[in-house]
């Protein structure tokens, strides 16, 4: 019997990760952040002290790396070379190099194959850039979650200020802005819709809102039935 899979793709800060978290614990699925693997995977290299421009190195790197995904009391916990760098991975730094490094084939090469493999033994919801497009093709459900870049920075920017980071909102949204530019460019796996994927754009939905709404797409497709 083939397993249920819902894939969640759209641009940075889009809150791809919030939703698909909320929804997997309502629906009983198994949450797969594919976004935390390459950030895992970008830390390795920040570590190893190579550029996102060294290609010829990061794709060297990528027989050093795995990176494995583990729950441990219904959280998520990253493993990075049996390290637990769950709690290392949510910085700028590490975010814009995931985002550079995601471009060259090796590095999605390398993580495609597990999360193809998490889709075949467990009913799942993975969320990426490419997750409808790519790495789940043929997923039952599939949503495209956006906002405006705008909406975007300021949530990115609140988040911030939460923890009492320094920051401007104008800089992130311009950050934004050309980490979208990147993601849609990109020569492998480029951001984009899925033709049968639903279009949600968040900017005026609560989170809440946006679950049900995936909730109720899944339901359509066939989960559960």
């Amino acid at each position: 019997m083939a397993h249920f899979s819902i894939a969640i793709d759209g641009p940075a800060g889009a809150g791809k990760s919030t939703i698909a978290k909320a929804a997997a614990a309502k629906l009983g699925l198994i949450y797969v952040d594919t976004g935390a693997m390459y950030r895992a995977m970008a830390l390795y290299f920040l570590r190893q002290g190579i550029g996102a421009k060294e290609e010829e190195k990061i794709s060297e790197a990528c027989s050093q790396v795995e990176v494995t995904i583990r729950y441990e009391n219904g959280s998520q916990k990253v493993i990075l070379n049996g390290e637990d760098v769950t709690g290392l991975i949510r910085t700028e730094e590490v975010g814009n190099m995931a985002s550079n490094t995601s471009i060259y084939l090796p590095v999605r090469q390398k993580l495609v194959e597990l999360q193809r493999n998490l889709a075949k033994t467990a009913d799942v919801i993975m969320d990426g850039r490419d997750i409808g497009t790519c790495v789940l093709p043929d997923a039952q459900c599939k949503i495209y979650l956006t906002a405006s870049s705008q909406v975007r920075a300021k949530r990115r920017y609140l988040e911030l200020k939460e923890k009492g980071i320094g920051c401007n909102l104008d800089e992130i949204e311009q950050d934004i802005i050309e980490r979208d530019y990147r993601d849609m460019h990109r020569e492998h796996s480029p951001l984009k819709q899925a033709q049968d994927a639903v279009l949600l754009d968040s900017s005026f939905m609560t989170p809440e809102e946006v679950v049900e709404e995936i909730i109720e797409t899944a339901r359509k497709r066939g989960l559960g039935t």
